[in-house]
């Protein structure tokens, strides 16, 4: 079979230097490129044809999941396996979707690293514990949740405070930006509190990413009142 060889892509020099010296202890992994962006990651699986990438999520000029998607047009034969900080719902599905065959924290061992690659090489999807609990709820759970129908029950408006609020403005920037009272403002996520069943702002915003309803962008983090 020969080495399996490999892209690193990964926005964070500090992070590909470290996994390429751990791959390079073994004799039959080869590391034959890296990408700092997503799009320089699909370039070089179009030009390299690598039977592995170890991808992130958040790079710059292009996502995870639409390099992924792209990866997979140019290159079927080559496996993705995702290596990130998060493990939101929303990247999960939409990566497994995208055709991702492995999806990795980056707390990872390195020796759990190792095999996960050889896994995927072969074809073998491999998830972390925490996603692989994500596949399982979706599985479990069926479109008529609980938790789907507190997500639906959100009207546009709330849902339109809740990305303010996951922005990090205060409830008198969010009424002077939709020209209604504080009052107003409150009212709104009160029902929101409500309908999701938290308690407070921050338990609310990641109520929401988790669902996907916002994305990780949106958060620039607040927590105050």
């Amino acid at each position: 079979m020969g080495k399996i060889t490999i892209i690193l892509a990964d926005d964070h020099a500090v992070v590909r230097e470290s996994i390429r010296r751990l791959l390079e202890e073994r004799e039959d992994l080869e590391v034959v490129g890296e990408a700092g962006d997503g799009e320089s990651a699909v370039e070089l699986v179009k030009n390299l044809k690598p039977r592995v990438v170890i991808l992130d999520i958040s790079m710059p000029k292009l996502n995870g999941i639409d390099a992924t998607r792209k990866i997979r047009e140019l290159s079927p034969d080559t496996n993705i396996l995702i290596l990130s900080a998060y493990d939101y719902s929303q990247y999960v599905f939409a990566l497994l979707e995208a055709g991702a065959t492995g999806y990795l924290l980056k707390d990872v061992n390195c020796q759990e690293l190792v095999r996960s690659i050889y896994s995927v090489d072969k074809g073998e999807p491999v998830l972390c514990p925490s996603v692989a609990a994500k596949v399982m709820q979706r599985f479990r759970r069926g479109d008529d949740s609980e938790t789907n129908n507190a997500v639906d029950s959100l009207t546009g408006r709330e849902v339109e405070v809740l990305t303010m609020v996951a922005n990090g403005h205060r409830n008198q920037e969010i009424a002077s930006r939709l020209y209604v009272s504080k009052r107003t403002v409150e009212a709104h996520l009160a029902s929101i509190f409500s309908k999701l069943k938290v308690g407070s702002r921050t338990e609310a915003i990641l109520f929401a990413l988790k669902e996907g309803m916002i994305s990780l962008e949106d958060v620039e983090v607040s927590g105050k009142d």
